[in-house]
């Protein structure tokens, strides 16, 4: 048995949470602005794509940090600023993305 493998699998599911939105909102917004009249401009959809990638990057960078401080043998105090950091940033990305939907799917809207 894998020590710790609860803790262990709850971070995996939380870093496959985070994959499931980041590809759930970049392909509803491709999806929507597929259904308009008016092509999008490339630049929004890798701007989307971008914004996608680097959620997945940032929760897998947090959930390799996690992972090392499950593994730690030392008790280590629930206050972890990498971990803050991390989550930040990663709430930031997501932020980003969203934005970069509302564009994408706007551009449709407004005929370009």
């Amino acid at each position: 048995m894998i020590v710790n493998f609860q803790n262990h699998a709850s971070n995996e599911r939380t870093f496959l949470a985070w994959v499931r939105t980041a590809v759930a909102i970049v392909g509803f917004g491709l999806a929507a602005a597929r259904l308009g009249d008016h092509p999008t401009p490339l630049w929004s959809e890798i701007l989307m794509f971008t914004a996608g990638a680097i959620v997945i990057v940032l929760a897998w960078i947090r959930m390799r940090h996690v992972r090392r401080r499950i593994d730690n043998p030392e008790r280590l105090p629930d206050d972890s600023t990498a971990a803050e950091l991390f989550l930040l940033l990663l709430i930031l990305a997501l932020f980003i993305l969203l934005g970069s939907f509302v564009i994408n799917v706007s551009w449709v809207g407004s005929g370009g």
